[in-house]
């Protein structure tokens, strides 16, 4: 069992919190940070996960590449977030790959890489603050709250519950007006299904393409979702029987 750890979080908080700014005057500002700092914060967080969970073979360190696809499906997608990394952040990645298993696929997110990884071989604990993850099935450690399991129906139903609720962290919409609690109501009255997913985005006169859209934008992806061949992922539908799975989907190859 390895612990299959989110650690693009980890690294950017480390190395945002052990930035500094010194003003030179004459308009001139230096960002600066100390990178043996940076590297003792990374390496507590790493040790507090271990350390709660006990017993697992090695922890395994996902990260972000630089290119993003679902930028092809949305280019406003996290277009919100575009400052630099923080000071020492790609320096700290490459000190980690010396110590550490480290991975990062073609056009993917960590959260992705992630999901693939965790459903291609079952049985390892992720470690991640980030609610997207419990579309995963699998062991889920929040690094706060102890470890929960994710049952594969309820992966499935949080999927559908962010494609209404949106996630303004990460730039996409989902329909106006809808969080979390409201979006769960509806689909315990209505039911989990592609249905009433594609009806309350007509309510606010939004068509079935933009709910795909945020779809396809929430999903995050399983072993399934990936075409290893070409190192690219499968673009998400619905299911082609409404209601089959209650609401679940299949993937397709990529548009």
């Amino acid at each position: 069992m390895s612990l299959l750890i989110d650690a693009d979080y980890i690294v950017y908080k480390a190395c945002a919190a052990n930035e500094a700014e010194v003003d030179f005057g004459d308009d001139v500002i230096f960002v600066t940070s100390k990178f043996t700092e940076v590297m003792k914060s990374i390496e507590r967080e790493l040790y507090q996960i271990a350390n709660d969970l006990g017993c697992f073979d090695d922890s395994i360190l996902f990260f972000s590449d630089a290119v993003n696809f679902r930028k092809s499906i949305d280019p406003n997608y996290k277009g919100h977030r575009n400052r630099k990394k923080p000071c020492g952040y790609r320096r700290a990645i490459n000190a980690l790959r010396e110590t550490y298993h480290v991975v990062t696929m073609p056009q993917l997110e960590a959260d992705d890489a992630l999901g693939i990884y965790a459903t291609k071989e079952p049985g390892h604990i992720l470690c991640s603050p980030d609610k997207d993850m419990r579309q995963i099935p699998g062991d889920l450690y929040d690094l706060t709250d102890g470890v929960i399991t994710v049952e594969p129906e309820e992966g499935h139903r949080w999927h559908l519950i962010q494609t209404l609720a949106g996630d303004q962290t990460d730039g996409y919409a989902g329909v106006p007006g809808i969080g979390i609690k409201r979006a769960i109501a509806l689909f315990e009255k209505d039911g989990y299904t592609w249905e009433t997913v594609v009806k309350a985005f007509a309510e606010k006169d939004l068509s079935e393409d933009v709910a795909l859209m945020n779809a396809r934008l929430a999903k995050i992806l399983q072993h399934e979702d990936y075409d290893f061949t070409n190192q690219e992922p499968r673009l998400w539908n619905p299911s082609p029987n409404p209601g089959a799975d209650n609401g679940a989907a299949v993937q397709t190859e990529a548009d």
